[in-house]
């Protein structure tokens, strides 16, 4: 039990997927306008990775381990999550319309988040358990949903702001994510 509070804190925390890793920058910089945004994307990251941990690691054990072809399992995950992302939109699209067409560009982008794919990747390279793998994917997705969180506040702050024009728009949301970024540093050696 203390195994998986440590994985999740980490997880959260200390190896946040985007804001120590930099990894899903793209999301986190084109969703986090608003936090409503922020929220719906979040949750559904959340559950993306959550689902793409339990189909891909009976992949890698059962299928690409035994046949000794566990180099394909960047490939075999990429085809994975992108098949699991049409399903579930699909899915939505027929039994909940109202929720698909909130969640509208953000289910495709999920494919692309880079994230999505490290946290499969990271379950396999630091040989967690099926109940750690699971941690992992819940601790890395509600981190990634805290720094969307944290970083619409910011955002919103920065348009409220008077600043020089020649910081306006990209410019000062770049300084303001490194500066989001840099207080995560803090949680640095905290495990």
């Amino acid at each position: 039990m203390k195994e998986l509070f440590v994985i999740m804190v980490s997880a959260v925390l200390v190896d946040n997927v985007v804001l120590s890793q930099f990894k899903g920058i793209c999301p986190f910089l084109g969703v986090s306008k608003k936090m409503r945004n922020s929220v719906g994307m979040g949750a559904a990251v959340i559950f993306v990775m959550i689902c793409a941990t339990l189909v891909t690691y009976p992949v890698y054990k059962f299928m690409l381990l035994p046949f000794g072809v566990e180099y394909l399992k960047t490939i075999a995950f990429i085809l994975v999550i992108a098949l699991f992302v049409q399903m579930v939109e699909i899915i939505l699209k027929k039994l909940i319309p109202p929720l698909y067409k909130a969640l509208g560009v953000y289910l495709p982008l999920i494919t692309t988040n880079c994230a999505v794919l490290a946290v499969t990747i990271t379950n396999i390279d630091e040989e967690y358990t099926l109940a750690q793998s699971i941690t992992n994917a819940l601790g890395t997705g509600l981190g990634f949903t805290l720094a969307l969180l944290l970083f619409s506040g910011v955002r919103s702050r920065i348009e409220d702001s008077d600043i020089p024009e020649t910081f306006k728009g990209v410019p000062a949301t770049l300084i303001a994510a490194s500066i989001v970024s840099l207080s995560f540093m803090g949680f640095s050696g905290l495990f």
